[in-house]
């Protein structure tokens, strides 16, 4: 492992923040984040674009599950999504620069840039700008090879990651081409993205790309989403570090 990036596998890193609706806290919250910084976790969070290309705190492509709204999020202004509230909290949708104001470098992050694939990497630069003046520790990683690739290329100062799994064959990943299908199965976008870890599929491990990142090539590996104890410590077995939610790592 790098030595400089050895705070990857320092502390077990929160899924979406330190999250409880039972308590108000939704996932990918500023109260998620103050929970999981409270408690010396690192914080996975995910990030993606309002239609007027600002940055915020959100996983999925849909507003219904976490908001009283519905439909994409992306056909969204940024001052629409910051007044949308998150169901079950008393909190609305934050921007990612709220969410870097909350933590101000108490706990690292681990953004997860969401993409569509679509080839659009607006994100990776708008995140990068938004990192710009950030003085905590900040990793980047995403499903998305092509997001991480823009952004090695411009020489971008964080660790920067691949979100994998050992098969694409989720209704996500459905009318993928198959050239980017390939890619992703094979790992055949390393030369480009060369990535500092691995955020790897808890289900799948053990895994060939994965055996061979921690003993060869000295790369970390990440592994989610772990949901009790049991699963940790199996977990633990085949990867560097755990990203868990619903139980105190």
């Amino acid at each position: 492992m790098k030595g400089e990036n050895f705070w990857l596998v320092a502390r077990p890193i929160a899924h979406r923040g330190l999250h409880d609706r039972g308590r108000g806290i939704i996932e990918n919250s500023l109260s998620a984040a103050r929970a999981a910084a409270g408690r010396g976790y690192a914080i996975e969070c995910d990030v993606r674009l309002s239609r007027d290309g600002s940055v915020f705190v959100f996983h999925d492509d849909l507003l219904d599950r976490l908001t009283e709204a519905s439909g994409p999020f992306a056909r969204h202004d940024s001052h629409e999504l910051a007044r949308i509230a998150l169901r079950g909290g008393d909190e609305a949708i934050p921007s990612l620069a709220k969410f870097l104001a909350t933590v101000a470098g108490a706990v690292p992050l681990i953004l997860e840039l969401k993409s569509d694939f679509s080839g659009d990497l607006a994100l990776a630069g708008a995140v990068a700008a938004a990192l710009a003046d950030y003085g905590g520790l900040v990793a980047l990683k995403s499903f998305d090879p092509a997001l991480i690739a823009a952004l090695r290329a411009r020489a971008a100062p964080w660790p920067l990651g691949i979100v994998a799994q050992s098969d694409y064959d989720g209704a996500e990943f459905v009318g993928l081409p198959s050239a980017q299908w390939e890619e992703l199965t094979r790992f055949t976008h390393a030369a480009a993205t060369r990535p500092d870890f691995l955020s790897w599929r808890a289900t799948d491990l053990p895994a060939p790309v994965v055996e061979f990142a921690r003993a060869v090539a000295a790369i970390p590996v990440m592994t989610w989403t772990i949901r009790s104890p049991h699963q940790a410590d199996a977990a633990r077995k085949h990867a560097d570090q755990i990203i868990f939610e619903g139980f105190e790592a």
